[in-house]
């Protein structure tokens, strides 16, 4: 990994300092510039952050060449016309060129651009609006901020204390996405997005993969129908998912991991990748010395003001905040952080009431996501369990994604699923979740649907095109429209 530009700063007092140069911390910049302020930015490692080179574009580039493969494949007319394996080589360069082969020339050319300071080097708070920021070369910097520091330092992998684990190397999500070597046998701990999206990645491209999930629960947060969909496929395609199991040690022989289990069987692999969770990038930030505790979560209002610190002025954004740990939920924050920022730097007023320019409501309730395996989950808002649990009076309807005449033009044997959880008493979106090939693309439907509030009559109107997947939203308005059984 190489970044550019080692600059040293001509000056050392800005409006905004910005801690982390991602996705996140780039647009909370952007947008203080854009709105006035001066605004400096600080990274230790690439420009771009996590999302760019180690987790969503990589690892999204990776899993994309097994579902184009058996999309294709799924459909008599065109499954003759291919081969029946990937080009492994082909894939990782492809992976290559969408990291940049993790260069940030790229990046860094664009916070120039838009009139952003880059400084290189890693920073730690020091006191109010003090940030200290240790340059490669053991040199200290000291910047000072008119207005606000904002925290966008993310996450780490959560490496767990089983024996041995750590002897053997294991990847986490980082080598997950960036080995250049495909592993004969690999063991993947845990049952998450990133467990089961890499088992898939790495299983097409030949990897033998078994997952161990310690409890019941696969993918866990999603809608279990749906859940229970993606788990068929993955065994159907050879994937091994043990549940209710865990690693009790580990062990380094020759050149493999064996992994001693609590359900007394022993498993060999050649490489183990653990995705358990993921911690906040908060150990060495300094965080003391505003009251705070390393290591900690820094919990935030829904303008991202971290509380517990005095001043109203230290801001935290995205994941490093444990509000949704997901990209485009994190550079939603920074949109209303940074545009709150620069209100109260200017003395405006702030439109900090629900739904306002500069709070993070979606954050709570209307949370989009999607689970890049095959088939794809597509989801936003509440789960059943997870709105009755608040108290909501609901109805769910369900309808087969087989259902819309769009299926049998996609493949041969189209298997997919949709869900509305609806508010019966506003009668109204609380939820949505589906399940197919390339479902993707109709959650942004639902999700504007959830976060308007959009009354089922209303809907009735929006008319879906034809021959289109989105049809299934008229199929699942026919259901609703019937009395429930």
């Amino acid at each position: 990994m190489t970044s550019s530009h080692g600059t040293q700063p001509t000056e050392t007092e800005f409006d905004l300092i910005v801690i982390g140069a991602g996705p996140v911390g780039e647009n909370v910049a952007d947008r203080a510039v854009q709105g006035g302020l001066t605004a400096v930015i600080v990274e230790s490692q690439l420009v771009g952050g996590e999302c760019s080179y180690w987790a969503c574009m990589p690892s999204k580039t990776l899993l994309r060449p097994g579902s184009l493969l058996r999309e294709v494949q799924a459909l008599s007319s065109t499954a003759g016309s291919v081969a029946g394996k990937l080009d492994v080589r082909a894939v990782l360069a492809a992976r290559d060129a969408m990291t940049s082969h993790w260069k940030d020339d790229g990046q860094v050319k664009w916070l120039d651009s838009a009139g952003i300071t880059l400084v290189r080097g890693h920073a730690r708070l020091a006191g109010l609006k003090k940030v200290e920021v240790t340059a490669p070369d053991g040199s200290v910097t000291t910047l000072t901020a008119r207005h606000a520091v904002a925290v966008s330092t993310g996450t780490t992998a959560i490496v767990p204390p089983i024996p041995g684990l750590a002897d053997v190397n294991p990847w986490t999500s980082r080598e997950a996405t960036s080995a250049t070597e495909v592993p004969g046998r690999l063991a993947v701990i845990g049952g998450g997005v990133v467990a089961a999206e890499m088992a898939t990645a790495w299983s097409d491209l030949g990897s033998e993969v078994t997952m161990l999930v310690r409890g019941d629960s696969f993918l866990a947060g999603v809608e279990p129908r749906a859940a229970e969909r993606v788990l068929e496929a993955m065994r159907e395609r050879g994937v091994t998912v043990t549940m209710n199991v865990s690693a009790k040690s580990v062990a380094r022989r020759d050149d493999v991991a064996v992994l001693e289990l609590d359900n007394g069987q022993q498993l060999i692999a050649d490489k183990v990748l653990v995705a358990t969770g993921r911690a906040p990038a908060t150990s060495d930030l300094g965080l003391a010395s505003v009251g705070l505790k390393d290591g900690d979560w820094l919990t935030v209002d829904d303008t991202m003001l971290v509380q517990d610190v005095e001043g109203n002025w230290l801001y935290a954004v995205g994941d490093v905040n444990h509000r949704v740990l997901l990209t485009h939920q994190g550079k939603y924050q920074a949109r209303a952080s940074g545009d709150v920022i620069v209100a109260r730097a200017k003395g405006t007023a702030v439109d900090d009431q629900p739904w306002g320019t500069h709070v993070a409501t979606a954050d709570h309730a209307a949370v989009p996501q999607v689970v890049f395996t095959d088939p794809e989950v597509a989801a936003v808002g509440l789960t059943e369990a997870q709105a009755r649990k608040a108290g909501h009076s609901v109805r769910v309807v369900d309808v087969e994604l087989s259902s819309v005449a769009a299926a049998s033009i996609q493949a041969d044997s189209f298997a997919g699923a949709a869900r509305l959880v609806v508010d019966t008493e506003r009668e109204v979106l609380l939820g949505a979740t589906f399940v197919g090939p390339g479902v993707a693309e109709l959650v942004h439907g639902a999700t504007i649907a959830v976060v308007g509030e959009v009354p089922i009559s209303r809907l009735w109107h929006a008319v879906p095109s034809y021959p289109t997947l989105s049809e299934i939203w008229l199929r699942l308005l026919e259901a609703w429209g019937r009395p429930p059984r």
